[in-house]
């Protein structure tokens, strides 16, 4: 949705064979998926300079017990969170400092 209206803003159709980044880049929008990792990321450095005992670490942390359904395992959102560290080459002890954290995730 979002890069249909950067090309109806540019006046571009999908016949022109113009590249999605390419508009990007004229107007100087950020790609979704950077912003949503920004965010994710963000959030994280929140969640681990809170206390032990809050709600949101100790979710953070929470193991289900049980069997997980056959088949191919679903995304969790550690799972997602550690792709996003390793894309952006940031280390978990850094989000304590909060200037650094900031300066690094965005």
């Amino acid at each position: 949705m979002e890069t249909k209206m950067l090309r109806w803003t540019a006046g571009v159709t999908r016949m022109d064979r113009i590249r999605n980044d390419v508009i990007r880049q004229k107007f100087g929008v950020a790609p979704i998926a950077d912003k949503m990792r920004e965010a994710r990321l963000r959030w994280y450095g929140h969640v681990l300079r809170g206390k032990e005992d809050s709600v949101r670490k100790i979710g953070l942390n929470f193991e289900a017990i049980g069997k997980r359904p056959r088949g191919r395992p679903k995304q969790r959102w550690l799972d997602t969170l550690h792709t996003d560290l390793k894309i952006t080459g940031v280390h978990p002890d850094l989000a304590l400092d909060r200037e650094r954290w900031r300066n690094t995730v965005t």
